[in-house]
């Protein structure tokens, strides 16, 4: 993706990770399959994208490595 493609979406998923959703079908991610993780919660959507949710009840994509 080029730059200004990534500039433009990237409020857009930040928007929606604040509102708890998955930014890819907007599922909230409330409703996904959940599990232990050592930084908080491991949150599986039903489109295959991971999340964790911190303590404080933020979320952030997965890294590879924490996949």
């Amino acid at each position: 993706m080029t730059n200004a493609v990534k500039s433009a979406i990237a409020p857009i998923q930040k928007w929606l990770l604040g509102q708890g959703r998955c930014v890819g079908c907007g599922m909230p991610l409330s409703k996904g399959e959940t599990s232990t993780h050592e930084k908080g919660e491991k949150v599986l959507c039903k489109c295959g994208r991971i999340y964790i949710k911190n303590k404080k009840g933020n979320f952030r994509r997965a890294l590879v490595k924490e996949v």
